[in-house]
């Protein structure tokens, strides 16, 4: 069950973030509305995730998931640029979540 409130978490994150960019520096008040409650129910789904799983692999996987997907729906709604650097920097955080998962697994 903590992982699936993990996965939860980094949706919040996902939406809080996007709804960042579009509050324009908290100028406009629904997406302003949504960063709010997309990073406090993210941040609940967070609490949630971490009574089963370590600290150090949520707090993990939950940025790093975030941050690899905030890249790509920044290169998908707003055209930002997402050089082969990028790309490489986005797998290379997605192997160290991985590798971070199976070593808490496997010393635990």
């Amino acid at each position: 069950m903590g992982y699936l409130y993990l996965a939860i978490a980094i949706i919040g994150e996902i939406i809080g973030t996007t709804m960042l960019k579009y509050s324009q520096g908290f100028t406009k008040l629904l997406p302003s509305a949504g960063v709010i409650l997309g990073y406090g129910f993210a941040f609940y789904c967070l609490s949630l995730a971490l009574k089963t799983i370590p600290l150090g692999v949520s707090y993990a996987i939950w940025s790093g998931v975030g941050t690899a997907l905030t890249a790509i729906i920044g290169f998908l709604l707003w055209k930002e640029k997402l050089s082969a650097a990028g790309v490489a920097g986005i797998v290379f955080i997605i192997l160290g979540v991985a590798l971070l998962n199976i070593t808490s697994n496997t010393h635990a």
